[in-house]
Formats: C-alpha cells, sequence, structure tokens
C-alpha cells in the first residue's frame, strides 16, 4: 500500500512540474507572439526605434498586456518549481525569492501603464522596476547555477553565461540613442527569455526522473 501511495505520489508531482514547465515555456512564446501582433497593429510603430513599452499604451495596449502577464506568471512558475524542487543551499533560496519577485515586477510593469504615454500623475516608479528587473535577471541564473549544477554542468554553464551576458548586455541599453533602443530592447528580451526557458528545461528534466 506504502509502494501504491508512493508511485502516486511521484506521478503526481512529475505531472505537476510537467506543467508548470511548459507554461513557462509558453508564457514566453505568448509575450513574444504579442509583441509581434501589436508591432503590425499599432500605427506608426517604429520596431527599431521604439520600445516594447510604446506597445503597452494606447489603443491597443491590450494586446501587449496579456503577452507581459503570461510572461509574468511564468516567472511564478518557475519560483514555485524552484521551491517543489529545491536543490541547493542558500543561493537556491534567493533564486526562489527571486524569480517570484521577478514576477511581481513584471506584472506592474504591466498594470501600472506608466510607459509609452508620457505618464506623469503620482507617482511614476516604472524606471525603478525596470532596474530591479535588471538586477535580478543579473544575478538570479547565477545563484540558481551551483543547484543547476547538481543535474547537469551544461544547466549550470548555460546560466553562468546568460548571467554574464546579460550584466554586460542590460547597462547598455540606458546609454543608446531613441534610433535604436527599440530592437535592443527585444534583444535584451531574448536573453530573458533563454534565462526563463533553460530554467524550465532544468525541471521539466528532473521530472523524467521522479
Amino acid at each position: 500500500m506504502r509502494d501504491e501511495s508512493g508511485v502516486q505520489g511521484r506521478s503526481v508531482s512529475s505531472v505537476l512540474i510537467y506543467v508548470l514547465g511548459w507554461y513557462a515555456i509558453l508564457g514566453c512564446v505568448l509575450l513574444g507572439i504579442s509583441v509581434l501582433i501589436a508591432d503590425f497593429l499599432v500605427p506608426h510603430h517604429d520596431w527599431i526605434a521604439d520600445t516594447i513599452s510604446d506597445l503597452g499604451a494606447g489603443k491597443y495596449e491590450f494586446i501587449v498586456d496579456i503577452g507581459i502577464y503570461s510572461f509574468s506568471a511564468s516567472l511564478v512558475s518557475i519560483a514555485l518549481l524552484a521551491a517543489h524542487v529545491y536543490l541547493e543551499g542558500w543561493r537556491w533560496g534567493i533564486g526562489v525569492i527571486g524569480f517570484a519577485v521577478l514576477g511581481l515586477l513584471v506584472f506592474l510593469v504591466g498594470a501600472r501603464n506608466e510607459y509609452g504615454d508620457n505618464d506623469s500623475d503620482g507617482v511614476v516608479i516604472h524606471v525603478y522596476l525596470v532596474y530591479a528587473l535588471g538586477f535580478l535577471f543579473a544575478v538570479l541564473p547565477w545563484a540558481m547555477s551551483q543547484g543547476a549544477n547538481r543535474i547537469s554542468a551544461a544547466y549550470r554553464q548555460t546560466l553562468i553565461g546568460l548571467s554574464v551576458l546579460w550584466a554586460f548586455s542590460a547597462p547598455i541599453f540606458f546609454f543608446l540613442p531613441d534610433s535604436v533602443d527599440g530592437v535592443y530592447e527585444r534583444y535584451l528580451g531574448l536573453i530573458a527569455f533563454c534565462i526563463t526557458i533553460t530554467m524550465a528545461r532544468l525541471f521539466i528534466h528532473c521530472a523524467k526522473s521522479l
């Protein structure tokens, strides 16, 4: 009886990991698709010069907002997975909390609607959210890399590489001319997707061993 219960428990656990892991990947895809759709629908939008934030205001703001909320849920999914599959000590714990905070920050970026419309009413926090996002995306892959090494050295190397790439790439955005910052922001978005998808694949890999 105990054996059957144990098998059932492992089965439920693996299904949960699969669902959350694949959703984390899907959320990245949904944000990417929403940006592409908005690029075509929003009048006079230049995807090279205009940032994704510019798509989040106005008549078609709901398109990108759906993608942003989907990606926010992806990050929360990674946090839940990391808490469920605890691979290492304090650094992994930082990653659990950090990805949960990341999900909240991305949600706030979409919910506050302070971008693309020159909003100056009340307390404008968008730039502070961006700084926090930049810091966390640099630190979290490194924080998770030691635990990821228990699954495969390839995951560790990939996460460290993405952490270094983001740390060097993200600050450049603030010094770029307005004529190209849109396409550069999309490049940074791809790095964020790679971090999220790498973590999702790691957990899906873990589910196969349950």
